[in-house]
C-alpha cells in the first residue's frame, strides 16, 4: 500500500512540476512537439531512476558512516553529471535523430533540479532503497505525464489564431498555470 500512496503522490498530488515547479526550463523548452516531449520524459526518468539509486546507495555507505553529509549536493551533481554523459552517449548511438530533436536541453539533464531534488527528497523522507526508485519512477512519470500533456496543447494552439500578445510565451505560461490549477484538483487525496 506505501509504495501506491508514494506512486499516486508522486505523479498526481506532489507533481514534480506542477505542484513543486521544478523543471520547469525543460517544461517549457522541450514542449512544443509531444515527439521531443515524449524524447525527454524518457531520457529524464531514466537518468532519475538511475540517478536516485546511484546517490541513495552513495549516500548510505559513504556520507552517512564518515559523517559527512554537507557534500551531498556537490556530490549529487557529479553523480548526475556522470550519468547525463553516458546517456547521451548511448542516445547519440541509439536514436540520432532523438539525440537532435532535443539538442541543448539533453545536456541540461544535468542541472534539471528534478533530477537533484528527487535525489535529495528520497534521502529527505528517509525512503528505503525500493520506495526511491519507485519514487523516482513515479516522479519522472509524474513530470512526463505533465510534458506531454503540455506539449499536446501547444501543439494544438499552434494551429490556432491568437493575439499578437499572446503567440508563443504568455500563451504558454497561463496554459501551465491552467494545468497546474487542474492539478491542484487532486490534493487531499493522498
Amino acid at each position: 500500500m506505501t509504495y501506491i500512496l508514494i506512486f499516486i503522490g508522486a505523479v498526481f498530488v506532489n507533481n514534480i512540476v506542477l505542484a513543486q515547479f521544478l523543471g520547469i526550463c525543460p517544461f517549457l523548452g522541450v514542449s512544443k512537439k509531444i515527439d521531443t516531449a515524449i524524447g525527454m520524459s524518457g531520457a529524464v526518468a531514466f537518468v532519475m531512476t538511475i540517478a536516485t539509486i546511484f546517490t541513495w546507495i552513495f549516500q548510505k555507505t559513504v556520507l552517512d558512516p564518515f559523517h559527512i553529509a554537507f557534500l551531498q549536493t556537490i556530490v549529487f551533481i557529479l553523480i548526475i553529471a556522470c550519468l547525463v554523459q553516458l546517456v547521451e552517449i548511448i542516445m547519440k548511438k541509439i536514436s540520432p535523430v532523438l539525440y537532435q530533436a532535443l539538442g541543448v536541453f539533453l545536456p541540461l539533464i544535468t542541472t534539471n533540479c528534478t533530477i537533484l531534488g528527487v535525489a535529495i527528497m528520497v534521502i529527505q523522507k528517509d525512503f528505503s532503497l525500493l520506495e526511491s526508485v519507485v519514487f523516482a519512477i513515479s516522479t519522472a512519470m509524474g513530470f512526463g505525464l505533465a510534458l506531454i500533456l503540455f506539449a499536446g496543447i501547444r501543439e494544438q494552439l499552434s494551429m490556432v489564431k491568437l493575439p499578437k500578445g499572446m503567440e508563443g510565451t504568455p500563451v504558454a505560461l497561463i496554459v501551465a498555470g491552467l494545468l497546474a490549477m487542474a492539478f491542484m484538483g487532486f490534493s487531499g487525496i493522498v
